[in-house]
């Protein structure tokens, strides 16, 4: 289990996250929701070692490495220059020491032209080139920020069965994501990020009360402005 305790992150003068704590546990999906600004991908970053000036702490329970035994999905995947898909793959491998994998069983799902230069994909598929060089390995845990940008609707559905297998499997899944339908159909727990720390902490049994109150919580003075503009007849 990787615990994230009282975590305080700042940029210069900036305070980023105040005082955020965390729990991912293997086997389950987690949901990691807040404005744009809220800290979510510099929380990710903590988590993945990726920031390493923070107070607080960040480990797992078991004495686990983090970085070994975790990937993770950036926000916007980069990609080398002049490196196939193929080739992008084969150094993910073997920059984390594993042997080389057949490929092919995962790319008929994700129908990448693996041959072809990834500099020159389309945002899906860059994000989907980055899903399979996850894919490949076998992780505890995965941090997936953005999982669903950029995806069409049936790769969308595609990667939500793929979680819903990991999870089974035991691994423990940390996501961010601005559909908050596909987060409550997914996830097991949500924690909201509101003001630079954790404003709230929803089960899957509270579900129903997430957009009421986000919309109760944060976009009262816009809904009135909503109501102005298009008033009830």
């Amino acid at each position: 289990m990787i615990e994230i305790s009282q975590l305080h992150k700042r940029f210069g003068d900036k305070e980023v996250l105040r005082d955020v704590s965390l729990t991912l546990r293997p086997g389950t999906l987690h949901g990691l929701v807040g404005a744009n600004g809220a800290g979510k991908t510099t929380l990710l970053h903590c988590l993945y070692g990726l920031h390493a000036d923070y107070r607080g702490t960040v480990h797992e329970t078991t004495g686990l490495p983090i970085r070994p035994n975790t990937g993770l999905l950036p926000y916007e995947p980069y990609f080398y220059p002049r490196l196939t898909g193929r080739e992008y793959l084969e150094f993910t491998l073997q920059a984390r020491g594993r042997p080389l994998v057949n490929f092919e069983p995962w790319n008929q799902l994700l129908e990448l032209p693996l041959n072809q230069y990834a500099e020159e994909y389309s945002a899906g598929m860059k994000k989907k080139l980055a899903l399979l060089a996850l894919l490949i390995q076998p992780f505890r845990y995965l941090i997936l920020d953005e999982p669903f940008n950029g995806l069409d609707l049936n790769t969308n559905l595609l990667l939500m069965e793929i979680l819903r297998r990991l999870r089974e499997q035991g691994t423990g899944i940390l996501l961010t994501s601005h559909l908050l339908g596909s987060l409550t159909e997914l996830c097991d727990e949500l924690t909201v990020l509101a003001d630079n720390t954790v404003r709230r902490r929803y089960t899957a049994a509270e579900f129903g009360q997430v957009q009421h109150d986000l919309l109760d919580g944060f976009y009262q003075e816009k809904l009135a402005h909503v109501r102005m503009l298009l008033p009830d007849k």
